[in-house]
């Protein structure tokens, strides 16, 4: 895979671990076989939530890990990074050390300290996304994904139901391909997987996102499908094995037409083809408050503009 990105022209490669389900020494299995692969810088990105990600950073920095993802100490830990500081102490006075000042580090952390506590005092930040739970191991759940599944079973009175669904979602992953838990496959999964447990019968009901899933909309999994699953979801449908977005026609030049009467830069574009609900509204607004005209105003049959 290392190897497949390289080719298709990528500058570095970032291991993305947004559940915090990777641990060290695997952690030093993946980097030692992607620096086997590739000559590319690799980057690791993971999170505090399962309590070995300052570890985990240890053991991948050793294997040759290029560059870790790290967070001020107010705002890391928990479902954040490591912190920062820490980071550079373990690394002080090895071939890793990174040079940063401790003393500058703790300007920064005093700077935003303050915003802690204040985010913590409006419940912006909640005490409970800052400790550690080892059942994210155990579940392979991440921290979004499990409040909105607590949410789902409390709004279907199934509270009882919790840790069977826990159980579930494992399973569910597995037949899914082992996707990633990052929005939106885990909302994904933890649907299916409450569905799974309350309907009694695995896979009697599913969702639109499932079939797409399992239809290969959502791209490539790093494991085959359960084909019992996939042919029970989707029946005699024929799934997508190329990449999706081949089989889009190009749209660029169509969205650079409709946009032609309000692009100022080519970025406006993007925002269209993104945001097509919003975007003429917003260039409008932006063309009102450049030429003083007020556009819910104005006659653009008879092209009569109040100012």
């Amino acid at each position: 895979m290392a190897k497949r990105i390289e080719s298709m022209g990528a500058d570095s490669i970032c291991i993305k671990d947004m559940a915090g389900l990777l641990v060290p020494y695997k952690a030093t299995e993946l980097v030692q076989a992607l620096k086997a692969g590739t000559t590319l810088p690799i980057q690791l990105h993971t999170h505090y939530t399962s309590g070995v990600a300052a570890m985990t950073y240890l053991k991948a920095v050793e294997a040759g890990c290029d560059i870790i993802d790290t967070a001020m100490s107010p705002f890391a830990m928990g479902t954040s990074q490591p912190a920062t500081e820490v980071m550079v102490e373990t690394f002080k006075g090895t071939i890793y050390d990174p040079g940063y000042d401790q003393t500058l580090l703790g300007e920064i952390a005093d700077y935003f300290r303050p915003l802690q506590e204040e985010a913590l005092a409006s419940g912006l930040l909640s005490p409970k996304v800052m400790g550690v739970d080892i059942k994210t191991l155990m579940y392979q759940v991440p921290g979004g994904m499990l409040s909105n599944m607590v949410s789902q079973l409390k709004e279907m009175n199934a509270s009882d139901k919790y840790y069977q669904v826990l159980e579930e979602i494992p399973r569910v992953r597995k037949d899914f391909g082992e996707c990633p838990l990052v929005t939106p496959s885990s909302q994904i999964v933890g649907t299916q997987a409450v569905l799974n447990v309350i309907s009694g019968e695995r896979y009697k009901t599913t969702t639109k996102e499932t079939k797409a899933i399992l239809m290969g909309e959502y791209g490539q999994t790093v494991k085959p499908f359960n084909p019992e699953v996939q042919k029970k979801v989707i029946g005699d449908a024929t799934p997508i094995t190329c990449r999706p977005a081949d089989l889009l026609e190009p749209e660029l030049e169509k969205m650079d037409a409709a946009v032609a009467e309000w692009k100022i830069q080519d970025e406006d574009i993007l925002t269209y083809a993104l945001f097509p609900q919003v975007a003429v509204d917003f260039f409008k607004y932006r063309a009102a408050q450049i030429t003083k005209v007020d556009p819910t105003l104005a006659d653009t049959d008879a092209k009569v503009y109040p100012v």
